[in-house]
């Protein structure tokens, strides 16, 4: 299948706006998101180490740089908790 075919079905699916992590629990999305995210680099980082090439690092960049996102989004909604004043 040519890679232009390929985006064209991608193109023509509905965004559910559903996120899929390993493990949940209710109250910790975000949290949640980012461990899932984070596990998925960690991975791909592995997969790289133990075979070397342009594809591998490419797959371990976009996994990295989704926990960044997800480290990013948590760390905002966690934020303005922490930052209350105290008393």
């Amino acid at each position: 299948m040519r890679r232009s075919t390929i985006h064209e079905l991608l193109d023509e699916l509905h965004d559910t706006c559903e996120i899929v992590v390993r493990h949940w629990r209710p109250g910790c999305e975000l949290h949640d998101a980012w461990r899932a995210a984070q596990d998925e680099a960690l991975d791909a980082y592995a997969a790289w180490a133990a075979s070397p090439g342009r594809t591998a690092y490419a797959v371990y960049v976009a996994a990295a740089d989704r926990a960044d996102a997800a480290a990013d989004a948590y760390a905002a909604a966690v934020r303005p908790l922490s930052a209350a004043p105290a008393g």
